[in-house]
């Protein structure tokens, strides 16, 4: 369900494992979003952390004491519904053009 909210969402995708530093660093976007670019009488901005996979433990200690609105979810390219599979390009696809652009940029010499 879709509620309307006037208010910021700030998301940090990574790939692999949730970290601890992930949090922090979400955080940070969060508060510089609300202090530098919320508007006054917008609710809080809401961070969320894509990964792809987490441990709930992790989370909830890295999370202990955060005032922010910040939730953490998980992805796997498998997990996705199938109209959203077929609009994005396969794992294979994204690996090969990050393969591509690393080799374009190393040092000459290696």
């Amino acid at each position: 369900m879709h509620v309307p909210s006037n208010r910021f969402v700030v998301v940090e995708l990574k790939a692999g494992k949730s970290k601890p530093e992930h949090l922090g660093q979400l955080n940070f976007y969060v508060s510089a979003v609300n202090d530098l670019v919320r508007f006054p009488g917008m609710a809080p901005t809401v961070g969320i952390l894509v990964c792809g996979s987490k441990h709930e433990p992790t989370v909830r200690y890295a999370l202990d004491g955060s005032s922010q609105p910040i939730a953490v979810t998980s992805y796997t390219y498998d997990t996705l519904p199938p109209e959203e599979r077929e609009a994005l390009p396969s794992p294979e696809a994204i690996t090969a053009v990050l393969d591509q652009h690393a080799s374009e940029e190393a040092p000459y010499g290696e």
